[in-house]
């Protein structure tokens, strides 16, 4: 495992790090798998320097070959070279912005497809096509919403705003004096932490005092937003949408079941792994896209399976409202085949436009 347990994102890593944790106890107790896990950790520290190095001493200094971990693409990519080196594969469980695919990581969380694309094709008929983009300065709120910017000019909005912070930077007045201004139809928000949680206070104050900014006419949209991080913003969120691959429904779900989708996608990375190692214990790298090839793992997300040429899972998508400290799933569906490229986005699927009758 590689997660950091301390900085901005500590509530992501920790989740991450329990679905890992409690997937190991559940294959170690499973009669039915001839293997064990015994995990081996290193804790960057949320230093991005140290993400490397963590991995290499894990790959070059153990019989570690497959790493779960990494929140940011900014620490994802840290590790890439240092897999091609050592014959290692990342296994990451966090949604991310697309647009890569490398033969050794496996992607078993939301890409564009599972996410900004269906999240903005549920909210715009409902809300609008104008919005206010957000986000962290780095690559996931660059590159999210860039793809967002396409997307709200195909559904015939405009972009009123793009604006991004500091990661950590929690003074966002600046942000709701622009939205207040321009009076968008939704915010989709791509901040990370502490930057997201306390815009979510601000934007709350400013829907007590004017109602176009209430949830139920101007909504913050999120693509990586999960229960773990709803009791920092509980009082604050009530009513906003967030897009993933699942959603821990308190109407429809029981206590044993993952509390994210953080949990729910890094336990399955250790379930399919165990499937995988119980039939060819030293599969590695090389081997994995032959072995995902026709292949599907019974995983915490359903049955997937895994794309054997962008490594990228088939995943459900869902869209979820925020009810106090849960999500209420209003949209599901159940299986999504990847496209971290949008090579097969087609807009006018994507956002109907009512068709022209010509009238002699």
């Amino acid at each position: 495992m590689l997660y950091s347990r301390s900085g901005n994102y500590r509530l992501v890593s920790e989740a991450c790090r329990a679905g890992v944790m409690n997937a190991i106890a559940a294959v170690n107790a499973d009669p039915a798998l001839p293997i064990e896990f015994v995990p081996v950790e290193r804790d960057p520290g949320a230093n991005i320097d140290r993400y490397a190095s963590g991995c290499a001493d894990m790959l070059d200094n153990s019989s570690v070959r497959h790493v779960i971990g990494c929140v940011t693409s900014w620490s994802r990519k840290e590790v890439i070279p240092t897999l091609e080196r050592a014959g290692g594969t990342l296994w990451y469980a966090c949604p991310y912005e697309g647009f890569e695919a490398n033969d050794h990581v496996v992607y078993m969380h939301a890409c564009p497809n599972q996410q900004i694309v269906p999240m903005l094709a549920y909210a715009v008929p409902r809300f609008g096509a104008n919005g206010f983009l957000l986000g962290s300065n780095y690559i996931w709120g660059w590159e999210t919403n860039r793809v967002a910017r396409d997307l709200i000019a195909d559904a015939g909005g405009k972009v009123l705003g793009e604006r991004y912070l500091p990661l950590g930077e929690t003074d966002v007045s600046r942000l709701i004096a622009e939205i207040e201004a321009t009076r968008p139809d939704f915010i989709l928000n791509n901040l990370i932490g502490t930057s997201s949680h306390a815009f979510f206070r601000a934007y709350a104050e400013l829907g007590r005092s004017d109602p176009h900014f209430r949830p139920e006419r101007c909504p913050i949209l999120s693509c990586n937003l999960t229960e773990c991080e709803l009791p920092a913003i509980a009082g604050f969120a009530e009513g906003h949408l967030s897009a993933g691959p699942y959603f821990h429904d308190v109407e429809a779900c029981d206590g044993a079941m993952p509390a994210s989708s953080l949990e729910a996608a890094a336990a399955a990375c250790v379930q399919t792994l165990a499937q995988i190692l119980s039939i060819e214990p030293d599969a590695g790298w090389s081997d994995l896209p032959r072995i995902f090839a026709g292949n599907a793992f019974v995983s915490s997300l359903g049955k997937i399976a895994i794309d054997p040429q962008t490594q990228h899972a088939t995943l459900p998508v869902a869209i979820g409202r925020i009810e106090g400290e849960a999500f209420h799933t209003i949209s599901l569906t159940r299986a999504v085949a990847p496209d971290p490229y949008l090579s097969r986005y087609d807009r006018n699927a994507v956002f109907p436009r009512p068709s022209l009758r010509v009238v002699s």
